[in-house]
C-alpha cells in the first residue's frame, strides 16, 4: 500500500488526473489506514478522494466489505462483481498495478 500511496501522491502533486482502484488482495486491509493511529493514515487520507473503485467481489471474498463501507470507499461491481479496468483504459487512464 505504501508504494501505491506514494505514487498516487506524486501524480497528484504534479497535476495529473489519477484514479485509485483497489482490487484483488489490495482490498484486504483497506479499513486499517482509516484508523488515525495507522502508519499510512496520513498518506491514505490525502488521496482517499481519488479512490474510484474497490472491487466488491474481492472485498466480499476477503470478508472486508464492511470495513470498506465503514471507510466510506466505493464498492464497484460493474463487471461480474469486479470493477471494469477496461472502462478506465477507455477513459484515457494508464493502468499501473502494485
Amino acid at each position: 500500500m505504501a508504494n501505491a500511496l506514494t505514487t498516487v501522491t506524486e501524480f497528484c502533486e504534479t497535476g495529473d488526473d489519477v484514479a485509485l482502484v483497489f482490487d484483488g488482495a489490495g482490498t484486504q486491509r483497506l479499513g486499517e489506514p482509516s484508523n488515525p493511529e495507522h502508519k499510512h493514515h496520513g498518506p491514505f487520507e490525502s488521496v482517499r478522494h481519488l479512490t474510484a473503485a474497490v472491487c466488491a467481489y474481492c472485498a466480499n471474498a476477503f470478508d472486508v466489505a464492511g470495513q470498506v463501507g465503514t471507510a466510506e470507499l466505493p464498492l464497484t461491481s460493474e463487471l461480474r462483481g469486479h470493477p471494469s479496468i477496461r472502462q478506465f483504459v477507455n477513459d484515457g487512464y494508464q493502468v499501473i498495478s502494485f
